[in-house]
């Protein structure tokens, strides 16, 4: 495709016309320009969502006539870089208008961050730019900045050519590796929010993978994520065949592995379990992707909990204080609780179902106390531990064929059981709790608390089918307790 074709790609989007309608004989119209990722998809031959335009003048008339001309509504976005926004009120499309950074749309697009994203289409006349040579970084599928200041301009340059790398499977140039070495150290300047975006769109995208080895080659680990970069070289004993790192990369393609081959790993619930995992979780990501999440942080205590005695290798505590450490992380990069408190619960609980898989065929009281203590994720807690065992293939008797069928089978009727407890919840008591203290004879307390919990066990477990089975146990449970 060339610049031609690109604007006419553009200008064949419903969004692009009604902007170019709205502007039509506005004072400036002019000098708007459609940039950046609108442009590079058009590119691409990808669909063109939101776009992002660029004016000589004040941003402010330019979006109030667009919101008026659409239908959306506009405010200011940031007054330090003149920009606004148009929102759609139902939140089909946005648009964001900024003001020219430089004297010219020219010198605006060179302090752009990658070439690949330094092209601009003229509004008014549909008149192309590519300074810089975007179009041919597109063609060789290469992440080159658009000027020798770009990483010093904005640190987060450094997390956005990882995450292109990942959502496109494009290379990052060797100059532009090196230019980002010599910034890197700045990595954590931008705001901890900034910084959990852009790892969050790395782990959604199509290869994770090939992300996180870009951040590892602009040595952002060391920087953004020290509790990552620790894990390199970090031996583990005979139930692995790589350090903590190289494990922690299996794990996660193990992840993506399941996510693909759903039906294998979760045979009939496969439809489920992909609804499931593109249900929202939090900070905009899918479950999906806080499965990624967790998968790269679930072992980030290894380090700091790595024993040996005897030629014994353990990491014991590595599960809980790994919460805690994954808690300190999304504290650091401002996540909500909901996010944080997933993927550290993720952490906490990836080991249970292992210890589980010898005492197969497990008692439906078993089965109660597992989906109890990993709600309300028990689900993405059994997914986590597939691709945990799955990238365990060591020498010990543990990381043999005979366990990992054993954990594999295991996992997918604990998938079962998961969903299920999810559309019904955990199993009431026959009884409410005041009912149940009067025929008890006990108050409200601690003492109903643990007897309501009995209860919902044993009913989940068969053991009781009405109210005065429950009484009755009841009875039984406080005097043997």
């Amino acid at each position: 495709m060339n610049l031609e074709e690109v604007s006419r790609a553009i200008f064949a989007t419903d969004l692009a016309n009604r902007i170019r309608g709205a502007l039509a004989g506005a004072d400036g119209g002019e000098d708007v320009w459609i940039v950046g990722g609108a442009v590079r998809d058009a590119a691409l031959g990808r669909e063109v969502g939101d776009i992002d335009l660029a004016t000589g003048g004040d941003p402010e008339p330019v979006a109030k006539a667009i919101a008026d001309g659409l239908g959306g509504h506009s405010f200011e976005l940031s007054a330090e870089f003149p920009t606004w926004r148009i929102a759609d009120r139902d939140g089909r499309w946005q648009v964001d208008v900024a003001t020219l950074r430089g004297a010219s749309i020219e010198a605006d697009l060179m302090l752009r961050d990658f070439t690949v994203g330094a092209m601009a289409v003229g509004l008014e006349d549909g008149s192309a730019l590519d300074p810089s040579g975007g179009m041919e970084d597109l063609a060789k599928g290469v992440i080159r900045i658009a000027g020798p200041d770009s990483f010093s301009d904005d640190p987060l340059r450094l997390m956005r050519a990882a995450r292109l790398a990942a959502q496109f499977g494009w290379q990052i140039d060797p100059a532009t590796v090196q230019s980002g070495l010599e910034s890197a150290s700045r990595a954590d300047e931008p705001a901890g929010e900034r910084i959990l975006g852009e790892l969050c769109r790395l782990m959604a995208s199509r290869d994770p993978v090939a992300g996180l080895a870009s951040m590892e080659g602009l040595g952002l680990f060391e920087v953004l994520f020290p509790e990552i970069s620790g894990m390199r070289g970090v031996v583990q004993g005979p139930n692995h065949h790589l350090d903590v790192y190289g494990h922690t990369i299996e794990v996660l393609e193990g992840v993506l592995r399941i996510e693909s081959e759903l039906e294998r790993f979760v045979g009939g619930n496969a439809g489920e379990v992909a609804a499931l995992l593109q249900e929202p979780l939090a900070d905009g990501v899918s479950r999906s992707t806080g499965l990624r999440l967790a998968a790269l942080f679930h072992d980030c205590a290894k380090p700091v909990t790595r024993k040996e005695k005897d030629g014994f290798i353990s990491f014991r505590g590595h599960d809980r204080e790994g919460a805690e450490a994954v808690l300190s992380v999304f504290s650091r990069l401002k996540s909500s609780r909901r996010l944080a408190g997933y993927v550290a619960d993720l952490t906490r609980y990836h080991l249970i179902l292992g210890f589980l898989v010898p005492e197969r065929p497990l008692s439906r009281r078993q089965v109660y106390e597992y989906l109890k203590r990993t709600d309300p994720y028990p689900v993405d807690v059994t997914l986590l531990t597939v691709a945990d065992r799955l990238a365990a293939r060591g020498t010990s008797s543990i990381a043999g064929r005979e366990m990992i069928a054993g954990h594999l089978e295991l996992a997918s009727e604990m998938v079962s059981e998961a969903l299920r407890w999810g559309r019904l919840g955990p199993p009431e008591p026959f009884l409410a709790g005041d009912d149940l203290a009067s025929r008890l004879g006990i108050d409200p307390g601690p003492d109903l608390g643990r007897v309501i919990e009995e209860l919902s066990a044993a009913r989940f477990a068969g053991e009781i089918d009405s109210a005065s089975d429950a009484v009755e146990w009841a009875r039984r449970f406080l005097k043997s307790a």
